[in-house]
């Protein structure tokens, strides 16, 4: 995402300066207070540690992307209907059991609605399945045990049973993937795994993996479109700001490969 930000400045002639907060919101409103002393133009936001309320009263222009939004302008993948493509596929494949593995966070975050779509279609088609909502590490190392552990759970619970497992990205569906595969020798029948982001990984995975593809390049030029557009207004009646946020949802694409092949 970062990298396609930086890549509109052909288009839209703006410069932009990078930081990262680590979710450290007393760091993060630093740097935003720095940068306000700076005469910057507009700011694009992807943390999810200051409240869009708070965003707000900076009075400049803001958009987010794939954060809680009330109060401020934003870019989102349609989550919901990634949640639906991915639980709908992983039915098609036969599996017996549907499992959806997240972390716990408001609905309020736009990526809920994975979750959602994930229960509304296992509801409505009366498809067995469980919502696993856990803490899922804040590193590598830390994932790998967490997932090693629920695949020991999930092996007790549903031995003999074509699991369909659905991540929340696609570095978590590569772990499984590799466990599996250590433990097996191979990527076994009874496991169907997709991911969602469509990021390098899934990919160049020993098996390349299924997933929800985020259309990373148009959410980019979007939020520029809209960034610049607030710009443009500013200018013309500064300080005033739009008084109602714009929200944009891009369709994502279902991308089926070789962890979602039917039973």
């Amino acid at each position: 995402m970062l990298n396609q930000i930086l890549a509109t400045y052909e288009t839209f002639g703006y410069k932009f300066l990078v930081f990262t907060g680590n979710e450290h919101e007393d760091i993060e409103r630093k740097y935003i207070q720095e940068l306000l002393a700076y005469k910057i133009e507009g700011m694009i936001i992807l943390s999810h540690t200051i409240p869009s309320e708070e965003l707000a009263s900076y009075n400049i222009p803001i958009v987010t992307i794939e954060r809680e939004d009330k109060y401020v302008s934003s870019v989102n993948t349609d989550n919901y209907m990634g949640g639906i493509q991915a639980t709908s596929l992983l039915a098609k494949t036969g599996a017996e059991i549907l499992i959806h593995i997240n972390a716990e966070f408001s609905p309020d975050i736009p990526s809920y609605g994975r979750i959602q779509g994930f229960l509304d279609i296992c509801r409505e088609r009366s498809i067995p399945h469980e919502l696993i909502l856990t803490d899922t590490g804040h590193s590598y190392e830390e994932s790998t045990r967490v997932f090693r552990r629920l695949l020991d759970e999930i092996d007790q619970k549903y031995t003999g049973k074509v699991k369909g497992i659905f991540l929340p990205n696609d570095t978590f569906a590569n772990i499984l993937l590799n466990l599996l595969i250590q433990r097996r020798g191979t990527f076994p029948d009874d496991y169907k795994i997709i991911g969602f982001d469509d990021s390098p990984i899934s990919r160049e995975a020993i098996i390349p993996t299924s997933t929800v593809g985020q259309q990373i390049d148009k959410i980019a030029h979007t939020t520029m479109e809209i960034l610049t557009e607030q710009i443009k207004e500013r200018h013309k009646r500064k300080p005033m700001l739009p008084d109602k946020p714009v929200h944009k949802v891009i369709t994502p694409i279902l991308l089926n490969r070789q962890t979602t092949s039917p039973v």
